[in-house]
């Protein structure tokens, strides 16, 4: 464990003079561009590097610039220097990086070390997770150095251990090892500090800038225990949902409240009014705000109308189970912690978006509906091949014709039809329980394991599409034992181009990734 005070000296210290190698104009950015004669050399002179590869024709990659380069200008001093380099110039160093979409960010300690940066795409959480990445899992504190330990982040996790204590200190250790990308972490011995600081030993402390403050934990010191109570500790009562919060709530595997407003003023009326409720119902649903006039349009993803504001909705993040609060009401909180707790409790059916179930199914591919997804994708015994898709996805309508020719191959052979089916779902019109990031998607459901979808990530070709049935489903049924061929012959055997490879997200957004 490195001493943290030598680290306070560094952070705040003066930067290194750059690389000469470096092609920089510090006069107007303190984004470093580097070349494939000047990458290898610039991140062996320095310990840490964030590298953007780019193209000047992505979007995503315009809308990341401005914010790269005010986290370049924070990071400076900290010596945590910010490169780019152009791909549509130096296309074999990014050969060498697996460069497949724009932006990516790696982080560089030396050439053959690197990493995918795992933080959000903006100036506050590109300077928290480098700063992170530039300090030893855990660093020691003492009663001098604390206090501005906790000023380092929004979010600071301490732990009160006795030097005695081989156990506790090997689990916190190894916790802070495993998220050291997500918060800084620091350890002391020091009893009397641990009593100071409402605490005792062992211990841990995660102190943040939001609600009561700093909560304590002295339960079992395990890592899926902590892991626990870190999640519920760190998240606001009542927070705010953005580009970079989004995924953390996601993934926090409870229930998730969305409040709509319009103006601030109602936003944090509205979380004052929610807080009491959010306590009490802590580690059992999350509550936020959303910008009605920024996100509004994710109200039709809850099964609520559009642009009726203030509204209210509860997704159930791990079964996708929407249950939206009824719009001819006001969002009084006293009322609506009642539905909260309805919810809860299981007392409320959720919505399901679905379009009307087909009276006849036309064509070899199945269509499914929300209505009809249990029935025809999980509850059978059938290997269910399953693409989810939307109307206005280019990818989507080039798939089409091989995806009809692929379900008849299937359709036309009584003994296949029996046990495999072909089937698309329109995802932006119906409601499906697994999380849809991109278009098309296409999993297959196996017969007796329908809970352990497997999604397909290789090309887009019938004949692919065929041996990944065959070699994930129950049946292991080859769809051209019988002697067919597909029509499209070309397309089988030919290396998918990036076309087929790429996927089209839902809509553009703060956290999207152009395709090469």
């Amino acid at each position: 464990m490195r001493s943290f005070t030598p680290l306070i000296l560094s952070l705040l210290g003066v930067t290194a003079a750059a690389s000469s190698a470096a092609d920089t104009d510090s006069a107007t950015t303190n984004v470093i561009s580097l070349t494939t004669d000047t990458f290898d050399d610039f991140v062996k002179e320095h310990e840490l590097v964030l590298a953007e590869f780019f193209a000047p024709w992505c979007g995503h990659c315009k809308a990341l610039a401005p914010k790269y380069e005010d986290a370049a200008t924070e990071l400076k001093d900290k010596n945590i220097p910010l490169v780019k380099v152009d791909c549509t110039v130096e296309e074999e160093l990014c050969r060498t990086y697996e460069v497949d979409g724009y932006p990516t960010l790696k982080v560089f300690r030396g050439p053959e070390s690197h990493t995918p940066y795992g933080g959000a795409r903006q100036t506050d959480s590109i300077v928290s997770y480098m700063t992170k990445q530039s300090m030893p899992a855990v660093s020691s504190v003492s009663e001098e150095t604390l206090e501005e330990f906790k000023t380092l982040d929004k979010i600071v996790i301490v732990g009160y251990v006795g030097s005695d204590d081989k156990t506790s200190n090997k689990s916190f250790t190894s916790f802070a090892e495993a998220n050291r990308d997500n918060f800084m972490f620091a350890a002391s011995n020091d009893a009397a500090l641990a009593k100071a600081e409402g605490a005792k030993q062992p211990s841990i402390v995660l102190y943040k800038d939001f609600d009561e403050k700093k909560d304590v934990y002295d339960g079992k010191f395990d890592e899926e225990s902590i892991m626990q109570w870190v999640k519920t500790a760190s998240t606001p009562l009542v927070g705010e949902l953005g580009p970079e919060t989004y995924a953390k709530y996601m993934s926090a595997g409870i229930p998730l409240a969305y409040i709509f407003a319009e103006t601030k003023e109602e936003r944090d009326q509205f979380t004052e009014d929610f807080r009491p409720i959010a306590a009490k119902h802590r580690g059992e649903i999350n509550i936020v705000t959303l910008d009605a006039k920024l996100f509004g349009a994710h109200t039709s993803n809850l099964n609520l109308e559009p642009e009726i504001f203030p509204a209210f909705a509860i997704q159930d993040t791990t079964k996708n189970s929407k249950y939206p609060y009824d719009q001819s009401k006001k969002i009084d909180a006293k009322e609506v912690g009642k539905f909260i707790k309805d919810v809860i409790d299981g007392k409320v059916e959720p919505s399901i978006k679905s379009e009307p179930i087909p009276e006849t199914q036309e064509g070899p591919v199945t269509v499914v509906v929300g209505r009809s997804y249990q029935e025809l994708v999980i509850d059978n015994d059938k290997d269910v091949l399953l693409e989810f898709y939307a109307p206005w996805c280019g990818h989507c309508k080039s798939l089409a014709p091989k995806y009809d020719e692929l379900a008849a191959l299937y359709a036309d052979v009584p003994e296949f039809k029996e046990k495999v089916v072909i089937a698309k779902i329109d995802a932006t019109a119906n409601d499906v329980p697994d999380s849809i990031t991109g278009f098309p998607t296409i999993k297959l459901y196996p017969a007796g394991k329908k809970d352990e979808p497997v999604e397909y990530e290789g090309s887009r070709t019938v004949e692919d599409l065929i041996t990944f049935i065959k070699e994930n489903g129950k049946y292991q049924i080859d769809g051209l034992a019988e002697g067919a061929k597909p029509e499209q012959g070309g397309d089988v055997t030919a290396p998918a181009s990036a076309s087929e490879k790429a996927t089209e997200t839902p809509a553009p957004s703060e956290e999207g990734h152009d395709e090469l």
